[in-house]
């Protein structure tokens, strides 16, 4: 599969913005990659638009730029000459790029620095922004039951949010209702128990929707951490050598077992 000038801009885009889902790409088939970079690269841009700017009003201008984008897509008419927009509009239905729509949506919350209201408001942003971007990926793929997906995107999905606690934090961001070591060691065992609960339904993902869920390779050994050790969220000090999470990703893309 050759990649156009828009495709290796938005591959570009990943591996210099997300080093994480780039690896995971490239672990992907090749014929996979397509999809998976034009998708990232939209939620890569999407996520640092509220941070490239302290003024509010530009940082959601920003936003609303995407929301139009995604607009044009999903009404299946024109849509804007840009190096990520076009070739997303080539890999995503319709109805997926309506549904991104709440991924901009939650978004806004980075612009801002109110807590969230409560545990169901955060569960509502980790799904609306890690399950979303999941599920339309492997929707974009193959077949694949939404709730399976969605069940290991919020453990991913939390496992990277408690992995960036540290910036958010120094950014003047609340990323948590409750931050005391046992509230954070009961939300891993939470993520860790939806993790669970989708690794029950593999068979609900088929081998060709599998690949979107490559970028969460590491989500496990995450989770275990923080649920052994809170005190490794508040310094960072969650993950594993770059050896291990390479050799962790290519197990997962050779055996499929995610």
């Amino acid at each position: 599969m050759s990649f156009d000038d828009d495709l290796t801009a938005c591959a570009g885009l990943v591996q210099r913005g997300d080093p994480d889902r780039f690896m995971a790409v490239m672990a992907a088939p090749v014929s996979a990659r397509r999809v998976l970079f034009a998708i990232y690269a939209m939620n890569l841009e999407v996520a640092r638009a509220p941070w490239v700017t302290q003024e509010s009003m530009i940082a959601e201008m920003r936003l609303q730029w995407w929301r139009d984008a995604l607009a044009e897509i999903a009404g299946g008419g024109a849509v804007r000459r840009h190096e990520v927009v076009t070739p997303l509009a080539q890999v995503l239905p319709p109805h997926a790029a309506e549904r991104l729509d709440g991924l901009i949506e939650a978004r806004r919350w980075d612009i801002y620095r109110d807590p969230f209201e409560d545990e169901a408001a955060f569960e509502h942003h980790i799904d609306r922004t890690s399950g979303t971007l999941m599920w339309a990926a492997a929707e974009a793929l193959g077949e694949a039951q939404e709730n399976v997906v969605r069940d290991y995107a919020y453990a991913a999905g939390v496992a990277a949010w408690l992995q960036a606690i540290p910036a958010l934090e120094r950014l003047g961001r609340v990323p948590l209702v409750n931050g005391t070591p046992e509230a954070v060691r009961a939300l891993a065992n939470a993520a860790l128990d939806r993790l669970h609960l989708a690794r029950q339904q593999r068979r609900a993902v088929s081998q060709a929707a599998a690949p979107a869920l490559l970028a969460g390779w590491q989500t496990g050994a995450i989770l275990r951490q923080a649920a052994a050790d809170p005190g490794r969220v508040a310094t960072g000090a969650l993950g594993t050598s770059e050896a291990r999470k390479r050799a962790a990703l290519m197990w997962q893309a050779a055996t499929g077992r995610w």
